[in-house]
């Protein structure tokens, strides 16, 4: 968990914008900024903000640093264009110019007012595609990312190296965290845009719904991923907002790796899913491995995750039970990461 020494006057007389508030991750990092004390938060919808146009960017901070001083200002920056591996495929310019945009333009403009602090969500899609497991900060740059998501990955990339130069630079006060894939409720279960652990889940009690004997899981269930509970990362960012002053890249990850076998049976034992899981080898394994180093975030800020895998699953399945009939049929949020 975090060292929340600041918590209860750091936010005090803090405004506080949050892009992608309305997204999976924002959600939580706005009912944790309002746990840690933060009163006055700013979510600027899409509906209202291209964030990707400098003309709109600067309409938010007009709007915004209106009858407060920038040096109060505090933004966290979760706004993305994301998708899975076919959306990278089929738009890669798209990802990339989109998320160059607004975080360069946000953060450059944040740096032009004089706002006081400038959160950077990065993406674990930024290291290199043979990075050694666990992943460590210090490897960012040893080699290009896994092709299909290198242009999301090295815009999102790019705005660490904008930390870091605007630091050196103007003493601009930036930090950039790497996050881990999430997972938990209010995720997104859309079958065609979802990620591993909602898709499973939905198709697990489908399955059961439908009395089906067998379930089927793409590859061999020999790689091994690391997973984040969603309300750890967010009580990591916004601990780190709080306390954390430097360029110095940070991952944000549980520290804990699991073999998708062996996530598949969690999931078919948590949902009551009582078929057999049948893996289809003609389908793609992806990477073999991938883990973070989690040690710079406990040493940089006291952060560390808190919440089990097992727990963190067993609420993400309850909440998708309780909910499945209200779940849209297309998700349309921005997300980090």
């Amino acid at each position: 968990m975090s060292k929340n020494t600041q918590s209860s006057t750091f936010w005090e007389d803090k405004r506080v914008i949050v892009t992608g508030g309305a997204g999976f991750l924002g959600s939580f990092v706005i009912e944790k900024l309002k746990e840690h004390g933060a009163t006055d938060i700013y979510i600027p919808l899409i509906e209202e903000y291209d964030l990707t146009d400098s003309n709109d960017i600067s309409r938010l901070f007009d709007t915004t640093l209106e009858g407060i001083d920038a040096a109060n200002m505090v933004i966290i920056h979760l706004a993305a264009n994301v998708g899975g591996i076919g959306a990278n495929r089929e738009r890669p310019a798209e990802f990339f110019y989109d998320n160059l945009m607004m975080g360069v333009e946000l953060m450059h403009q944040a740096y032009q007012r004089g706002v006081g602090k400038f959160t950077a969500i990065g993406t674990v899609c930024a290291y290199p595609k043979f990075t050694p497991v666990p992943f460590k900060e210090d490897d960012l740059w040893i080699g290009y990312p896994e092709e299909t998501n290198a242009p999301y990955g090295l815009a999102k990339k790019m705005m660490l190296v904008q930390s870091d130069a605007y630091r050196r630079q103007y003493g601009f006060n930036s930090i950039y965290l790497l996050p881990v894939n999430l997972y938990g409720p209010r995720d997104n279960f859309n079958l065609e845009t979802s990620h591993v652990i909602p898709a499973l889940i939905r198709k697990a009690l489908e399955a059961q719904d439908r009395g089906d004997k067998e379930l089927v899981v793409w590859g061999d269930g020999s790689p091994t991923r690391e997973f984040l509970y969603v309300e750890d990362a967010a009580d990591g960012i916004v601990s780190a907002t709080e306390t954390y002053n430097d360029s110095e890249p940070v991952n944000l990850g549980s520290g804990y790796e699991i073999p998708i076998k062996d996530l598949a049976e969690m999931i078919a034992r948590q949902t009551g899913f009582e078929g057999t899981l049948v893996w289809d080898t003609d389908k793609p394994n992806g990477q073999p491995r991938r883990g973070l180093d989690v040690n710079r975030a406990k040493e940089f800020f006291g952060w560390e995750a808190k919440v089990s895998f097992e727990e963190g699953m067993r609420r993400t399945i309850e909440w998708y039970k309780e909910n499945r009939d209200h779940v849209p049929a297309k998700d349309d949020l921005c997300q980090a990461g």
